[in-house]
């Protein structure tokens, strides 16, 4: 099924500096971090549904305008005005509504690797993938096939645990489908791009394995087959351990939402769902991270590369100096390029 989308909003500027690259050692752990999601859930009615991510960089195709100016701590208002103009089609992956992702193709007729962008939001119902649209256009005029998703979340029939986590998994299967009526998608070259909330399910993704199941879940994660094998996972402000993350106010309060209870009540559930309980994630992985960033602190992606590191395991954080929580998935930011290279070095050589 689908779904014609009709492009909508306001102009926006583009850029491009320096980032750090980290290999491993964590630093301070910034629990303002967490805290800083109340003022964002309380600025909720504003941004009219978003979060997440779940994007990706670039790697051939057409090349864009010179940026004019690079942009610090960019707003969701701004990402929600941002100009669609690009087409797409949204189509459904399964019988529910809210199970359906935006297609973006670049133009020309050669094959194409695919970016699943999976959006953030505290996994709560009242935030969508509207304010990602801009990045995913950005990508695509990059040379990348865009899939942007939809998923149930908390608050809405069905989400949560283990629906939430179901709906991620066969969206990117589906994929393979999508592949059968454009055969320009190449499924060789896949990879899942997600931005806090949703770069904890693009990281859980990308990372499951044939045969495993969510506990309460009546079938295999995803669809029957196995799961698509994806070449890379970009988490972008991404949310790493989900018991590192628990607070008692905030975006931190919906853990214990998604899991269905605490942290520590929860040890199955954990251990499936946490990104830094399933290390070694078997998939190479990139994080990008602003310095300034006081909604998902970096002291989450330094957990889990120096964890990963002493499980055998290299994941590679940029670090993006003054960059706040929306830069990492906004074209016009000063993180854009880092985020760019970083999706590139995730596809396959």
């Amino acid at each position: 099924m689908r779904i014609p989308f009709r492009p909508q909003g306001v102009p926006v500027s583009r850029a491009s500096p320096a980032f750090l690259v980290s290999t491993g050692v964590p630093a301070r752990a910034a629990s303002a971090g967490r805290a800083g999601w109340s003022g964002v859930v309380r600025r909720a009615d504003g941004w009219r549904g978003l979060l997440g991510i779940a994007l990706l960089a670039a790697c051939r195709g057409a090349p864009h305008a010179a940026p004019a100016t690079l942009q610090r701590d960019v707003s969701q208002e701004t990402l929600l005005a941002a100009p669609v103009t690009l087409p797409s089609d949204t189509i459904a992956y399964g019988p529910l509504p809210l199970q359906v992702g935006e297609l973006r193709l670049p133009p020309g007729r050669g094959r194409v690797p695919v970016l699943v962008v999976v959006h953030g939001g505290c996994w709560l119902a009242q935030y969508d993938r509207s304010y990602l649209r801009a990045a995913a256009e950005a990508f695509t005029r990059d040379g990348w096939a865009t899939w942007t998703i939809a998923y149930r979340r908390i608050g809405d029939e069905g989400g949560g645990w283990p629906g939430t986590l179901d709906d991620v998994g066969r969206a990117v299967d589906h994929v393979r489908a999508l592949a059968a009526r454009e055969p320009r998608l190449d499924t060789t070259r896949v990879v899942v791009a997600g931005h806090s909330a949703g770069g904890h399910l693009a990281l859980w993704v990308a990372s499951r394995r044939a045969g495993e199941r969510l506990d309460d879940a009546p079938a295999p994660v995803g669809d029957e087959a196995p799961p698509l094998r994806v070449h890379g996972a970009l988490g972008l402000a991404a949310i790493t351990d989900l018991a590192g993350y628990a607070a008692p106010r905030g975006c931190g309060s919906a853990v214990r939402r998604l899991l269905g209870g605490e942290p520590a009540s929860q040890p199955s559930r954990l251990a499936l769902a946490s990104p830094v309980a399933r290390l070694p994630l078997g998939v190479r992985t990139r994080l990008v991270v602003g310095e300034a960033d006081r909604i998902v602190p970096r002291s989450q992606g330094d957990t889990l590369v120096a964890r990963a590191a002493a499980r055998g395991e290299r994941i590679v954080q940029s670090i993006v100096p003054g960059a706040t929580h929306f830069d990492v998935v906004a074209p016009q930011s000063v993180a854009w390029p880092a985020v760019r290279q970083a999706a590139r070095s995730l596809l396959p050589r």
